[in-house]
């Protein structure tokens, strides 16, 4: 995986650690199918999304293959089989997908069913519902087929007995990783975006949320409109971070909405990191807030309230495929 980062820096963000690189964060306008996903493990999501719209495949069935991957073939303590449990030992799953004509589906607080992306599908497609929740969400998979699985690994569980030693619950910024077993890496949700060959837009979204989380939260990951939102006429947004802000805000709503009053991509998920902050300016030293984009005609943006947040971008464009951008921030540590 190293040696398949390829961070691309801006010059503004080399030379004024407060400055605000938009170049660094805004991709031109490509036309065709291209994938955009969150975090250095999106270069494995863009992968298995990027065999659908090769071959000439939907944004949507792309999507849900990158979700997927996640969830099942990468290992990582917020998303999927290898998610941290909540503070009663108990993993949950949340994932929502959505199209750019207004079909969505979205599952939480879901136990013991692999691939929950394919779950949300499946609600979407095949029930009268956008969201079904906790056992009735298992009930609905297994009547669709899904089979009961027990997920949680044994490194989550040892991570979790470790936990147990002194159960305090501090969400750490990406930025500020801790070494403590079970501290780091505990909200990286895996969020996705997708434009194929007809130019139509899909997005996903999935977690095992918050390490340590009360038994029931269910943060923005599932919720259409907070983590994830898809509009074809305006373009696409999804979020990582502390899910609770997202909620508050409606904040992937918000980008879209944002970029459909003209906005680009990387402004429109500025002004919305901004919003948060304004709001809740106490709570500004401690969240991590961050957004990806898609616009309706291919341009590519992201920012985060701290350092440390990337995303991975492949298109059929010149040069490598499976590129990793480093996103700007609005605030830096020191400056906080």
């Amino acid at each position: 995986m190293a040696t398949r980062r390829r961070f691309l820096q801006s010059s503004l963000a080399a030379g004024a650690a407060l400055a605000l690189p938009a170049a660094a964060i805004t991709g031109a306008a490509v036309p065709g199918p291209r994938v955009v996903s969150t975090w250095d493990f999106g270069v494995g999501a863009n992968a298995a999304a990027w065999k659908v719209l090769a071959g000439g495949g939907s944004a949507l069935d792309a999507v849900e293959a990158g979700a997927r991957w996640a969830e099942s073939d990468l290992c990582n303590p917020t998303v999927g089989r290898c998610g941290n449990p909540d503070r009663d030992g108990v993993l949950t799953l949340d994932a929502s997908i959505m199209a750019g004509d207004g079909r969505c589906g979205a599952v939480a607080a879901l136990e013991d069913i692999d691939h929950p992306v394919s779950v949300a599908r499946a609600v979407m497609e095949k029930s009268p519902h956008v969201m079904l929740v906790g056992a009735g969400a298992q009930q609905f998979a297994l009547a669709q087929g899904f089979r009961k699985t027990p997920l949680l690994t044994d490194s989550a569980r040892q991570a979790w007995q470790e936990w147990l030693k002194t159960s305090q619950y501090a969400p750490q910024i990406n930025a500020e990783r801790m070494t403590r077993p079970g501290d780091s890496h505990n909200h990286d949700t895996l969020g996705i975006l997708a434009m194929d060959a007809q130019g139509r837009l899909a997005g996903a979204c999935t977690t095992s949320g918050m390490a340590w989380k009360l038994h029931g939260r269910v943060g923005d990951s599932p919720i259409i409109g907070a983590g994830l939102y898809v509009d074809q006429e305006a373009g696409a947004a999804t979020a990582s971070g502390v899910g609770e802000e997202m909620i508050r805000n409606a904040a992937s709503f918000l980008v879209v909405e944002l970029m459909r009053q003209g906005y680009s991509p990387a402004d429109a998920c500025r002004e919305a990191i901004d919003r948060v902050v304004r709001k809740r300016p106490e709570d500004s030293k401690r969240l991590q807030v961050c957004f990806l984009a898609l616009a309706r005609d291919g341009r590519v943006g992201a920012f985060a309230l701290h350092r440390g947040f990337v995303y991975a971008l492949q298109d059929k464009g010149p040069g490598p495929h499976d590129v990793l951008h480093d996103a700007g921030s609005v605030y830096t540590t020191e400056q906080k």
